[in-house]
């Protein structure tokens, strides 16, 4: 395996920087995503059990709640920050939800297109 990395990333041109890379394994067995590293050429990479990608939180156990939870967390905070905003007598209630729909749900629904939910998980979304 490891040759074979090597091979193919000298094949297309490309240097892996040691210090930036990082690795995570994928598998339904918890016995198999256990954490360690690998080395290649003397250089060691570490194995993360989670890192975020895009914006979006990605796990080796493939579950989303903890993606969930910091996208609420996200959409609390943007709510706290703006809460004069919703407080305020000046605005109409119909801005009100117009500033909801455009400045909190984005941040607590971005990437939920593709979260695969349980009932609880779902229940959830909708509370929130």
């Amino acid at each position: 395996m490891k040759q074979c990395v090597l091979r193919e990333t000298g094949r297309v041109g490309l240097v892996i920087n040691p210090e930036k890379t990082k690795y995570m394994r994928f598998s339904a067995s918890p016995s198999r995503r256990s954490v360690k590293g690998a080395t290649i050429n003397g250089v060691n990479y570490e194995e993360v059990a989670e890192f975020t990608y895009l914006g979006t939180l990605i796990s080796n156990d493939n579950s989303v709640k903890k993606e969930m939870q910091r996208r609420i967390l996200a959409g609390n905070r943007t709510y706290f920050v703006s809460i004069s905003l919703f407080r305020s007598r000046l605005l109409s209630r119909v801005t009100k939800i117009i500033l909801n729909k455009t400045l909190i749900r984005p941040i607590v629904s971005y990437g939920a297109e593709t979260w695969t939910l349980t009932k609880k998980e779902e229940q959830t979304m909708l509370i929130f």
